[in-house]
């Protein structure tokens, strides 16, 4: 077959193979867009899980008629200047967004730079351009996505459920939210709106601390300590939560370098090492952490998603976030999360609010015990004549024998000292994993299989 150069159109679905796999990465490389322009305010808006639409709208600087053109051409940007690959400091970079969602579904993008007169929109159609004409919209930038995988059908049959499809859009949102608190970010779903997040005031961790408790809960913030080291002019922040307060799975570990959510095999690898001593392997910590570094020790150009890094110095930064996490945990010392302490306070209770029994014997006899054991005497000046022993009560019936007045041994013994244990009685077991003692002045969680 002889070699020939393939259509413009074809190579875009080809590219947008690599970008565009789901409508999660639809709204990721949009909301990423108005980020790098500046914006303080972005409005998300999908229907039927990203399938039907998806609405990006943002108050950053917006584009003017000319850039509208240049910006759905691949490789065009604003964010690169000249070959400078190891000094990226925006989200995006490579210029190949717009043509590719561009060249496979139905997009439309109105833009008004600050100052000027009138608006321009632009639209593409499955690879096809339509010139430019005035749009009325005020400052900023709004792209509007129907029909997703329209003109590549195929690719809807790797589509998830929508609500599965909706639950990724989430997170991708909150995962851009995490690392810029300073933007307001709201989501809607089929007219519902889902998420409402307003750009956070203050200083940088103040803001962080108060973003990430609206986004995880108050919960995750109540249980986890503050994360600060530094080491060679790379900088780690962010919060970490107590071994206490721990996961089935890896989903509640977010990630970020300079700013830009990642997902890296060695970031994941230091953060199970630092908790390796304290969790069982099954189980997985919480963390929410930022690396800040320059940007000539990381390599973001590894894949066209840009979820990927490299470092310069892969050894610097895991012994960092090793370091750091550890020393974090190791000053908040016995502290334990508040949903273990809850759980072992109600293990540590019996049913209905009553005191614990203190033996595994049988209980001390009780007044309706008592009462019916006398219903066993017979009554006084109940004995018949000529029945001379029946005329006062039996002492079988009034007096038991002498053993059997002895109360049971374990009910009347006092309750093991907690003095006499250094990790206290024993009361009860959490989850098969953790056996939970009691001290003189508190209680001592124990893991059994560690």
């Amino acid at each position: 077959m002889t070699i020939r150069r393939l259509p413009e159109a074809t190579v875009n679905r080809i590219a947008a193979g690599e970008v565009v796999e789901r409508p999660a990465n639809v709204v990721k490389e949009l909301t990423e867009n108005a980020i790098d322009a500046g914006a303080r305010q972005i409005d998300i808006t999908i229907a039927e899980g990203g399938r039907a639409l998806i609405l990006v709208s943002d108050d950053g600087k917006g584009m003017s008629r000319d850039e509208l053109s240049l910006a759905i051409e691949r490789h065009a940007t604003s964010k690169l200047a000249d070959e400078d690959l190891f000094n990226i400091t925006t989200l995006g970079f490579r210029g190949e967004a717009l043509p590719s969602i561009g060249a496979v579904a139905r997009m439309r993008i109105a833009s008004r730079p600050p100052g000027a007169a009138e608006g321009w929109e632009i639209a593409v159609t499955g690879g096809t351009v339509t010139p430019p004409a005035p749009a009325a919209l005020g400052k900023g930038t709004r792209i509007e996505v129907r029909d997703l995988f329209y003109a590549t059908p195929a690719r809807l049959k790797f589509l998830k459920s929508e609500r599965a499809e909706q639950m990724a859009i989430n997170e991708t949102v909150k995962r851009l939210a995490m690392a810029h608190p300073e933007i307001g970010l709201s989501l809607s779903h089929n007219g519902r709106r889902s998420l409402d997040l307003p750009a956070e005031q203050g200083e940088l961790f103040a803001a962080r601390a108060a973003r990430l408790a609206a986004i995880m809960g108050r919960e995750f913030t109540d249980n986890s300590t503050p994360v600060n080291a530094s080491r060679d002019g790379i900088a780690l922040d962010g919060l970490a939560g107590l071994p206490t307060y721990h996961r089935g799975t890896a989903q509640m570990q977010f990630l970020f370098v300079n700013g830009r959510p990642v997902r890296d095999k060695l970031l994941t690898g230091a953060v199970r090492g630092a908790y390796q001593d304290f969790l069982a392997r099954d189980r997985h910590p919480a963390v929410v952490l930022f690396l800040t570094l320059p940007p000539a020790e990381v390599d973001v150009n590894v894949h066209p998603a840009k979820a990927e890094v490299r470092f310069r110095d892969p050894g610097t930064i895991r012994g960092l976030i090793v370091g750091g996490l550890r020393h974090a945990l190791a000053e908040t010392g016995h502290r334990a999360s508040t949903t273990i302490a809850s759980a072992a306070l109600g293990a540590m209770r019996a049913p209905g609010g009553l005191p614990p029994q203190r033996g595994y014997g049988a209980p001390v006899t009780s007044a309706a015990a008592r009462a019916a054991a006398q219903a066993f005497q017979a009554p006084a000046g109940s004995g018949l004549p000529g029945l001379p022993g029946l005329q006062e009560p039996s002492a079988a019936f009034t007096r038991p024998p002498e053993d059997r007045l002895r109360a049971d041994p374990t009910a009347s013994e006092p309750a093991p000292s907690t003095d006499a244990f250094p990790l206290g009685v024993a009361r009860g077991q959490l989850h098969e994993t953790y056996i939970v003692s009691q001290t003189a002045d508190g209680i001592v969680i124990t893991d059994q299989h560690a």
